[in-house]
């Protein structure tokens, strides 16, 4: 449902949301059934991305490391503000603005900027998965 100020909010919880899609992807979180589930735990997640980050609280797989000292995060967000906090680094870019896709090896942690490479590291070290 739209209101007043062109935004969409939800009847159950009164979140509001700047686009209808992000309106559809918040009802995920109030459907009981969760499409995909932990494979160490079982919690269910209505996306790939959530599950794929919750996995590595199991894993341990941190693969946004910090340049500046030996921090390692679990999100690119997370990295992000820790520069922000700890190393008063000034981002770049604009406030909801994207950032180039980087692609996570979920076995080792090693990150890539393109796909070719990724898949070649994935086809040539972990070949099982």
């Amino acid at each position: 449902m739209k209101d007043e100020q062109n935004k969409y909010k939800c009847e159950i919880c009164q979140s509001s949301f700047s686009l209808q899609r992000l309106l559809n992807r918040h009802m995920k979180t109030h459907s009981f059934y969760k499409r995909y589930h932990c494979q160490f735990c079982g919690k269910g997640f209505n996306d790939t991305f959530d599950l794929k980050r919750h996995i590595r609280t199991h894993t341990g797989i941190k693969p946004f490391k910090c340049d500046r000292c030996d921090k390692a995060f679990t999100q690119r967000c997370s990295l992000e503000a820790h520069l922000t906090r700890v190393h008063s680094v000034v981002h770049k870019y604009g406030f909801r603005e994207r950032r180039d896709k980087m692609f996570v090896c979920e076995d080792c942690g090693i990150t890539f900027k393109d796909s070719p490479e990724f898949m070649k590291h994935v086809h040539e070290l972990h070949p099982e998965t």
